[in-house]
């Protein structure tokens, strides 16, 4: 697969900031990503395009290089200039300052013209280019989760770029746009050194009946007449599961009672969050009972409000 130039690839210009080339490559991953696109053979070779152009300019130092032709779109080291096609530097003619291959003398050159000439055509990249084992790239993506499993902790499976899959483990309370750093899961290292780091951009999908404080968790559930005037025990649902929840009487809406410790799943070093109920009264359809006694309500508060007769 043709890598073609990475700046083209996630549709940014070359002078885009680290922060553009971030929120491209997540806006692309997204549309792109394989668990959102199975079976589709083109949409998996776009995923690996755009992963392999965000590895080259999300490092500076790599991407600065790539800007200066230093090495080409795939990370490779590229033909310094002088370089012939069948492997070695061409000869240069005599005239205009050149030189010829051979011996020494007037035509010939020392190791001392090689020295120069070599330092003129490559710069400073020796000074620039670090020697030894250097750790490897790190590689990122992106993984959606549900709220449930935002809440209550989950594993999943991403896929990295250039195809290889990662069992990761979500821990609960993670938040939207939250990074999760996968030591030496990344690219392998040069000469010996270290891999790099997986990073892991985590979304969670809003839910329609629970938000979030926090550690702790918010809802509103109605509730008919008879319990709120009553009391009585009604279900609750919550991510873990439903559980039974005791109203006291007289209470209303706006009413707000706690379930301790059915919020964020507890941790290691915290503790479990709280579920918090807001009550919102439902009457529904009232029986006959209960209007035969509102309207004998109504009558009696009528005949205090009329005027005594006069004796």
């Amino acid at each position: 697969m043709s890598a073609g130039d990475p700046y083209q690839i996630l549709g940014v210009a070359r002078t885009a900031s680290q922060d553009d080339i971030r929120k491209a490559y997540r806006n692309q991953a997204k549309k792109y990503h394989p668990d959102l696109n199975p079976d589709d053979k083109a949409a998996e070779e776009k995923f690996k395009a755009i992963s392999m152009a965000n590895d080259l300019l999300s490092d500076e130092t790599q991407r600065g290089r790539y800007d200066r032709g230093e090495i080409d779109e795939t990370g490779q080291e590229r033909a310094p200039p002088g370089y012939g096609a069948h492997g070695g530097y061409r000869d240069f003619g005599a005239g205009a300052g050149g030189f010829q291959r051979g011996g020494g003398g007037a035509g010939g050159f020392s190791p001392d013209d090689l020295s120069d000439m070599f330092g003129g055509m490559f710069g400073n990249r020796g000074a620039r280019r670090p020697s030894g084992p250097q750790p490897g790239p790190d590689r990122a993506c992106n993984l959606t989760v549900s709220f449930a499993d935002s809440v209550l902790g989950t594993k999943s499976r991403v896929s990295l770029p250039g195809g290889s899959m990662l069992d990761v483990t979500i821990p609960p309370g993670i938040e939207s746009e939250q990074v999760l750093r996968l030591r030496g899961k990344g690219g392998e290292g040069v000469q010996g050194g270290p891999p790099g780091d997986a990073l892991i951009t985590v979304t969670v999908t809003p839910d329609p009946h629970y938000t979030r404080e926090g550690r702790d968790l918010r809802q509103t559930l109605p509730v008919d007449l008879k319990t709120v005037i009553l009391g009585g025990s009604i279900p609750v649902p919550t991510p873990s599961g439903t559980v039974r929840m005791n109203v006291p009487p007289d209470s209303d809406t706006g009413s707000v009672l706690r379930l301790k410790g059915r919020g964020v799943k507890a941790t290691a070093k915290q503790e479990a969050g709280n579920m918090y109920v807001r009550l919102e009264v439902h009457v529904g359809k009232a029986d006959e009972a209960l209007k035969d006694f509102l309207r004998a309500q109504e009558a009696a508060s009528s005949e205090q409000k009329a005027p005594a007769d006069s004796k």
